[in-house]
């Protein structure tokens, strides 16, 4: 990774860490200057516009969520077991470390056309793996006709991703991810399907607690 590179994955970060805990996307390129003690000139050279620092942010989220979905491809051999705790995993990540959620404003088309070339295709090949990727777990568990099973998925991860965040849910409650699995799990179309019980969430949250205080000491 070249200095430019590591830079701008700095200055993402610092972008990140900035928006935690915020319910819109309020953060500003110049606000970067303080935060990151890099200096302004050097940081709207990285981020032409402001829609270049959502996209940059929104890659990062993309580039995040598919190495997640390789490590946990890697953990659970069950195919439902691996979708539903894969997406249970950004579920506790947002509420647990107050991360920002992305989908309050992307994709929009208004604020893609208004990025760089080159921040516009970075996104869009990330969200298109993403969706690859989700489309292929779902189509694991079993392809049941009727319906897009994959939009009624996303938009419903979309929008429970921006409610419990808005509700400010608990996020050490088993049940809360218990009810977010049923959910996904009828969108797909296998409700014949037994989904974790809600004390496998329960082990599955302590080992959660117990990686992040491992990563923090």
């Amino acid at each position: 990774m070249s200095s430019w590179e590591q830079r701008e994955a700095y200055l993402v970060e610092v972008a990140l860490r900035c928006l935690r805990g915020h319910k819109t996307f309020d953060l500003c390129r110049s606000h970067l200057v303080p935060a990151s003690q890099i200096s302004k000139g050097t940081i709207y050279n990285h981020f032409g516009s402001e829609a270049d620092l959502i996209v940059a942010v929104a890659c990062s989220e993309y580039r995040q969520r598919l190495q997640q979905a390789l490590r946990d491809s890697e953990a659970y051999s069950d195919p439902l077991a691996l979708f539903l705790f894969h997406h249970c995993n950004r579920l506790y990540e947002v509420l647990s470390q107050q991360r920002f959620v992305i989908e309050r404003v992307m994709p929009n088309q208004e604020i893609l056309e208004q990025a760089s070339e080159d921040y516009r295709r970075q996104f869009e090949t990330l969200r298109q793996a993403y969706l690859d990727w989700n489309r292929q777990a779902i189509s694991a568990v079993g392809d049941v006709a009727g319906f897009n099973r994959l939009d009624l998925v996303v938009n419903y991860l979309r929008g429970a991703m921006i409610n419990t965040d808005d509700a400010n849910q608990n996020y050490k409650d088993p049940k809360l991810y218990y009810q977010f699995s049923y959910a996904i799990s009828h969108l797909m179309g296998h409700s014949d399907k037994r989904i974790p019980s809600k004390q496998a969430f329960a082990r599955w949250l302590e080992q959660c607690q117990h990686l992040e205080a491992t990563a923090a000491a």
